[in-house]
Order: structure tokens, then C-alpha cells, then sequence
């Protein structure tokens, strides 16, 4: 994607006019982690107050993100008509939406009304991130792309840190370990009516963030942000893309759309399955729910490690290749090692840490991915974009082949599962991007 590839308006920016842009997106990705994010502990929490088992639990992880899978395309098509900024109020709107429904399904203790309304949560964040993603992409030099897209994700991940700390804040109380332990021994209606004040406790936070999102949507239609037109090619990119008439003809999106389908996937197992590994170490929910802001800190310091080295240090291909690398050995170390370590406070097996560390070695895969996928496809560049958004759809699908794993094998062997994800990423890293032709 070369500088002069796409006619977009941010080539006219000042410095002050793409500051403001890029703090303006990285508000937006703070949004997107906080709301995500706490998809950690909404999994344990669903679990105990619907009384459900680990696969449909993860039905949480499934309903939030086959979204991106339905929508990314059609909210293509959208931005296209809409323009940047409009559409983006729309996904803002539905998240508020989404929260909405969220109290219909506590005041009924209904789980499905909850999948609902993490459903069309999901929906809204599929338009933000088909905008935002190639919006940081293009906002400036092609090298410095996963620079940017680093400081994006230091901005998710810190919302990731923040969210389930704050909604078990609001949402747990020091009394629930003993009210968890007694569950079993209550007879029915007392566990029923335990169960209903338990899960209407969401009500209150989610009525307040549905109106913060509807606020924020009108707010960033009235931004300076600037709006982009990736629909014109000049230069190279021009020439090379002339006889092209289908984003299937671009090798190196749909290997770099797989990559991202398998790399979210092996995110959000890291972070979502955590807490359940740590219950089964014989950790309590209300210790065990720090264990996903740890792996997010690592996903942060690995963010920070690549705005200081890419460029100048590394290149964001070799920065990739290693990640990915590191990904594979921490899987088989999570899996063969064992032994129990006291850290940070806790008594657990040393797996868990490896666990923590997979947010290392996943941090600089998006931002690796993305700049490379995203490449020279000038005027396919919307569609290009909606098609790796489609790749989130990992996140709704390789959590369910974990609990599934997990219901019929245990914990700790269900994180075999990463293992093929993390060698396609490193064969990606090494050769799929370069592939122009089938």
C-alpha cells in the first residue's frame, strides 16, 4: 500500500489534524477492549449464575464474535455508503443496543437474551473495526503501520486490564466465595432466587454503559475526524490491480484473513479460558480474575517493545516471525510442564505462566498481519478490509473447540488446539504474505 497508491484525504493533514485522528481512533480501540475484554469473567460468571457447562459458556465468546463473521461485509458496503464517521456512529449505536438487552435477560435470568445481546454488541464493534483498523493502516507511513496499529492495541489491552477488575468490582462481593460454596447444598428455590439476585447485578452497569456508547456515537459523528476515500488508485497499485476484479485474487489477504481468524482465536483463548484454568487449580473466582490483565500486561509490554524497535530496530515482518515463533514453544510448554510456583501471591502450576506469557507472543501478530494483508490492494482496500474482520469470527469458534476439548478431555489438554494455529502463523510470517498469484 504505497503512499501514493490510494487518493485519501488524510494526505492533507497536519501533524496537529493526524494527532488528533490518531488519539480520536485510540479512544475508539479503548472501547473496544473494555467491551470485549470482559468476555473473561462474563464466562465464569454466566457459568455459575445460568448453571451452564464449559462449552456453553463459551457460547458467550461465540454469539460476541460470530458477529464480525455476518457483518463484516455488509458493514463494508455501509461505510461505502455512509461515509467513515456515519457508520461509525451506527456501531456505536448498536453496541448501546446490545447493552440494553442485557437487562431484559438478567431480570428473566435468560441466557439466550444474554447471546442476544452480545450478538448485536458484536454487530456494532464489526462496523468500528472494519472502519478503524484500515483507518490506522493508511493514517500515515506504510513502515510505521504496526508502530500505529501498537499504540491501537496498547489502548485495547489497557480497557482489557481495566474491564473485568472493574466489572467484578461492581458485580462481586467479598461474600460470594461463600455463597458459590453453598450453592449445591441450597435447595431449589433458594438457589433459583440466589441465582436471579446474582445475575441482576449486571443490570444497573450495562443501562450505564448503553448510554455512554449512544452518547459517544453522536460525539464521534461530530469529530474532526477525517473522512478517507479508498476507492481511487493512482500509481503502480493502479496498474497492477487494473485487470483484477475480485478480492479472491489477492492471495495474501485471504492467507493474511485466515492468519487473523487464527491469531484472535488463539488470543482470546489465552485470555477467556485463563480464569477456568486457574479454578482448576483450585483458585476461587475472586483471586483468579487478576489472571487475565496479567496476560494482557504481557500483550501491552510487547506493544511497547514494538513502537520502540519497528522500524528503527526490526523490521514488522521479523517482529511477526518471532511472535509466532514464541507462540508454538509457549503452547508445548503450557502443555509438558508442570509444578507448582508461588508468584505474584499465588500458589498455582507453572503451565498457568506460559498461559500469561502467550499475551507476549501474541502482541505484535495483529500488527504484523494487517500492514501485509492489507498491501497494494488499493481500491479493494474497504472490501479487503471487511474480509480480515471476518477473520474475528476465530474468536467465536476456537473457544468452542476448546471447551469442547475440555468438557471431553481436561483443562490443560484442550491448549493442543493452539498449537496448529501457531505453526500456519509462522508458515504465514514466513511465506504466505508474499504470495501475489494462487
Amino acid at each position: 500500500m504505497k503512499s501514493a497508491a490510494i487518493a485519501i484525504k488524510v494526505e492533507h493533514l497536519t501533524k496537529k489534524e493526524t494527532t488528533i485522528s490518531i488519539f480520536l481512533i485510540g479512544l475508539m480501540f479503548f472501547i473496544f477492549g473494555f467491551v470485549s475484554w470482559v468476555n473473561s469473567i462474563l464466562i465464569p460468571y454466566f457459568k455459575i449464575a445460568c448453571e451452564l457447562t464449559s462449552f456453553q459458556a463459551y457460547l458467550v465468546a461465540f454469539a460476541f464474535y460470530i458477529a464480525y463473521f455476518v457483518m463484516s461485509v455488509p458493514s463494508s458496503y455501509l461505510l461505502k455508503s455512509v461515509g467513515f464517521k456515519k457508520g461509525m456512529m451506527f456501531g456505536f449505536w448498536a453496541m448501546a443496543l446490545g447493552a440494553f438487552i442485557f437487562v431484559p435477560a438478567a431480570m428473566t435470568r435468560t441466557y439466550e437474551i444474554f447471546l442476544v445481546g452480545l450478538f448485536t454488541i458484536g454487530i456494532g464493534l464489526s462496523i468500528l473495526q472494519t472502519a478503524a483498523n484500515p483507518y490506522i493502516t493508511i493514517l500515515g507511513a506504510k513502515e510505521r503501520a504496526a508502530q500505529r496499529i501498537s499504540m491501537m492495541g496498547i489502548c485495547n489491552k489497557a480497557a482489557g486490564i481495566l474491564s473485568p477488575i472493574i466489572f467484578a468490582a461492581v458485580i462481586l462481593r467479598p461474600t460470594d466465595t461463600d455463597l458459590f460454596a453453598q450453592l449445591g447444598t441450597m435447595n431449589p428455590t433458594e438457589k433459583s432466587a440466589a441465582l436471579d439476585e446474582l445475575i441482576r447485578r449486571v443490570i444497573n452497569p450495562y443501562i450505564a454503559l448503553g448510554t455512554f456508547l449512544f452518547v459517544l456515537g453522536f460525539l464521534v459523528y461530530r469529530s474532526p475526524l477525517p473522512e478517507i476515500d479508498t476507492e481511487h488508485e493512482t500509481g503502480d497499485v493502479a496498474t497492477a490491480n487494473a485487470g483484477k476484479t475480485s478480492i479472491f485474487q489477492f492471495p495474501h489477504l485471504i492467507l493474511g484473513a485466515l492468519a487473523i481468524f487464527l491469531h484472535v482465536g488463539t488470543q482470546v483463548i489465552a485470555i477467556d479460558t485463563i480464569i477456568g484454568y486457574a479454578n482448576s487449580m483450585g483458585i476461587d473466582l475472586l483471586e483468579a480474575k487478576v489472571f487475565p490483565s496479567y496476560t494482557l500486561f504481557c500483550t501491552i509490554c510487547g506493544y511497547l517493545i514494538g513502537i520502540v524497535t519497528i522500524p528503527r530496530f526490526i523490521s514488522q515482518v521479523n517482529a511477526l516471525r518471532i511472535c509466532t515463533l514464541l507462540g508454538t514453544i509457549f503452547t508445548l510448554l503450557i502443555i509438558f510442564t508442570k509444578g507448582q510456583v508461588s508468584f505474584l501471591g499465588h500458589t498455582t502450576d507453572i503451565s498457568i505462566w506460559f498461559v500469561v506469557l502467550l499475551g507476549l507472543a501474541n502482541s505484535l501478530v495483529w500488527a504484523g498481519i494487517w500492514p501485509l494483508a492489507l498491501d497494494d490492494l488499493g481500491r479493494f482496500t474497504k472490501l479487503g478490509a471487511s474480509v480480515m474482520i471476518m477473520g474475528l469470527c476465530g474468536n467465536a469458534i476456537m473457544p468452542l473447540f476448546y471447551g469442547h476439548f475440555a468438557d471431553l478431555y481436561d483443562v490443560r489438554l484442550a491448549y493442543w488446539v493452539l498449537l496448529p494455529c501457531y505453526l500456519y502463523l509462522v508458515f504465514y510470517a514466513m511465506y504466505g504474505h508474499k504470495l501475489r498469484h494462487w
